[in-house]
């Protein structure tokens, strides 16, 4: 099921963005990003439609998605 984010409290979104960018340990290359870029980029793909949060009901977790893998 997708959550709508802006529908979050602000602490609560950007504590689970936070908490995505730290369990993911994405590669960025040559040149390494800060916490604080990283979850720059994640809330900008939120806005911008590109990525949704996405609730498990499965697992009970939420996790944040390529809009264009959800199914």
């Amino acid at each position: 099921m997708i959550i709508p984010w802006k529908e979050l409290d602000p602490d609560t979104l950007a504590n689970l963005i936070e908490a995505f960018v730290l369990r993911e340990g994405t590669d960025y290359g040559v040149q390494e990003r800060s916490l604080e870029q990283k979850v720059n980029d994640v809330r900008r793909q939120l806005t911008n439609g590109e990525a949704v949060l996405v609730w498990s009901e499965l697992h009970e977790t939420v996790n944040i998605m390529p809009k264009g893998q959800i199914r």
